[in-house]
């Protein structure tokens, strides 16, 4: 059974550190992009189902690509994380295509309860297995 693949998209390293760490420890095959055009080559070779993208980034920004991910690969869950916790921030991301807006600082737990929930709706049959594989001891 494949482990599901999770792409971490966000120019803080020691970020995408935590959460590729973190998240490998939780069961998921963890990809991690510092910008847009790595996340991009990244969604084309490795196919992940979940993607956890950052809004304020240099380049090309998190909702730029979060409204590129739906139109192109609509399969792919999308968690959008910011430190702009502002009501209207929160919409727009949801309006390109989010689904699930999550604020900077957040706690590991409940990123993953979300991003587990969204493999849920979006991958039923190979999130159940993967958790009933992650709780086997």
């Amino acid at each position: 059974m494949a482990l599901p693949t999770l792409l971490v998209v966000d120019d803080e390293a020691e970020l995408l550190s935590l959460l590729k760490e973190y998240f490998g420890r939780q069961g998921f095959r963890v990809l991690t992009a510092a910008d847009a055009a790595a996340a991009r080559a990244l969604v084309a070779a490795e196919g992940p189902q979940v993607a956890v993208i950052d809004v304020h980034m240099p380049g090309e920004d998190g909702l730029s690509l979060a409204r590129w991910l739906r139109v192109e690969h609509p399969g792919i869950g999308i968690v959008m994380l910011s430190a702009a916790a502002e009501t209207i921030d929160r919409i727009v991301g949801l309006e390109v295509g989010a689904d699930d807006y999550v604020a900077k600082p957040f706690e590991l737990r409940e990123l993953l309860a979300r991003v587990k929930g969204l493999l849920r709706r979006t991958q039923p049959a190979e999130a159940a297995a993967a958790e009933k594989a992650a709780a086997s001891p």
